[in-house]
């Protein structure tokens, strides 16, 4: 594949190698470093010029310094003369600040200034997995390719869950019904929802299931879990108590902050399933119930359909084998 570059940022490596491994690539040099006053130091290791440059950065970890680096490798890429740069950003940073939550709140849309921020840097495309709404595409005035990790949902439940056509997908809010449904239609399943009411970010108030998951595997998918609150909560209180016989979880982003790995080790779970969207590794030490699923794959094809000028739409039913 001439002309084009993959950069890792100092987010996920692994995934990063896995990419370019898979696109048959060596990944482009790059040193990112911190001044003793922690301001963020790039050097790009080689010549861009006229070329196709990816940067892979997703936001997990260090999440403000992280995003920071991205800025400057993009503006590092775009002023060394590069052709085209795109933020590949599996894990979009900022994505649940993404409305003003109550009437005449203060509260800011910091998904919209990320937006801008990468637009200012000189990002010519991003390319992002699961955003928290959708809407966020529209934040940017740049192309966005927001892909799914359904495909691979799927073929994870119908080959690691033997009774699958006796479950049920729910949703652990509202938010995400429409993920949900989408899956149950393409499984051939009922779906089920639970409505939360949220006092404060991170609590849960109460909890309504509407649906039926009695005598049935429970199958609860969201694109993030955070500190596990409505998850934990949801399949203790609500699934088991209405007569699930099993509870999984399956989420696209396993952020897993805070008491997230104790409240999943108590709760009845039989797996905790979350693709490598963020580097999972330290955390499946501590947590025997989380699997991962790679999505290297589906980014990387995306990537070289990208590059190629081919269509993406494609990866949004299939996974590329």
């Amino acid at each position: 594949m001439p002309n084009i570059k993959i950069f890792s940022g100092s987010s996920h490596p692994d995934l990063s190698q896995k990419i370019a491994d898979r696109l048959g690539l060596e990944l482009a040099k790059v040193v990112t470093k911190k001044f003793s006053n922690q301001e963020t130091c790039v050097e790009i290791g080689e010549s861009v010029r006229g070329e196709d440059v990816y940067i892979v950065q997703s936001g997990c970890g260090e999440i403000n310094d992280n995003l920071m680096e991205l800025l400057i490798m993009i503006n590092a890429c775009k002023i060394a003369s590069a052709s085209r740069v795109t933020a590949v950003i599996p894990c979009f940073p900022y994505a649940r600040q993404d409305k003003k939550d109550k009437v005449g709140s203060r509260a800011p849309i910091s998904a919209k200034l990320v937006a801008n921020m990468l637009s200012v840097s000189g990002a010519d495309h991003i390319i992002t997995m699961d955003l928290h709404a959708s809407q966020i595409q529209g934040f940017f005035d740049i192309p966005v390719d927001n892909l799914y990790a359904e495909p691979a949902v799927l073929k994870w439940i119908k080959e690691n869950i033997p009774e699958w056509k006796n479950s049920i997908i729910v949703s652990p809010d509202a938010g995400g019904a429409k993920r949900v449904t989408s899956i149950a239609d393409r499984l051939n399943v009922d779906f089920a929802l639970i409505h939360k009411e949220r006092k404060k970010a991170n609590e849960v108030d109460r909890m309504v299931l509407v649906g039926d998951v009695t005598g049935r595997v429970a199958i609860l998918v969201d694109d993030m879990a955070d500190t596990c609150g409505t998850i934990c909560h949801a399949a203790i209180s609500k699934l088991i108590s209405a007569g699930a016989t099993k509870v999984y979880a399956i989420l696209t982003h396993g952020i897993f902050s805070g008491p997230a790995i104790t409240r999943i080790n108590n709760a009845c779970f039989e797996a905790v399933v979350v693709t490598n969207t963020i580097p999972q590794e330290e955390k499946m030490k501590h947590c025997p119930k989380i699997q991962v699923i790679d999505i290297s794959m589906i980014l990387a094809e995306a990537i070289r359909r990208t590059h190629n000028g081919e269509s993406v739409s494609y990866l949004f039913s299939h996974v590329p084998l």
